[in-house]
This record gives structure tokens, C-alpha cells and sequence, in this order.
């Protein structure tokens, strides 16, 4: 069963820590990156929330965050 309303809040008279922020990896170009689906690319463009990868077969615009990726 999946919650639908989003990310539990943290309540400050709770005896629990909050759960850490994800970090989004950043990516410049020509980074060297793996793709769990794709393979291994080089990044060739970046935009504000996204990047453009060359993995010699295909170009791919991977969109942030990317969960699947990550550099070499």
C-alpha cells in the first residue's frame, strides 16, 4: 500500500531523528556515468533539472533526480 500524501512530517516532541534530505547528485559535462538501464555514457548537456547523456548507442534526456545514475 502506497501513502498518497506525500513524505511523513517530522514532529518536534518526537524522541526520533528526522529523516536526512536526499541529496541530488550533480552531474558537469563530460562526467563518465553508468545508467542502470543504459550503460555507461558521458554526459554531454546540462540543463537546470536535467542532462543529456551519450551512451554511444543513444542519446538520452535523463531527468532529475536520477536515481538510476551515477558517476564514475
Amino acid at each position: 500500500m502506497t501513502s498518497s500524501y506525500g513524505p511523513r512530517r517530522h514532529l518536534a516532541s518526537s524522541p526520533f531523528k528526522p529523516d536526512p534530505e536526499p541529496t541530488i547528485e550533480q552531474f558537469e559535462l563530460d562526467d563518465l556515468v553508468s545508467h542502470d538501464a543504459y550503460g555507461v555514457g558521458r554526459v554531454i548537456g546540462k540543463e537546470a533539472d536535467a542532462v543529456t547523456v551519450d551512451f554511444r548507442t543513444r542519446t538520452v534526456r535523463i531527468t532529475s533526480p536520477f536515481h538510476k545514475m551515477s558517476r564514475l
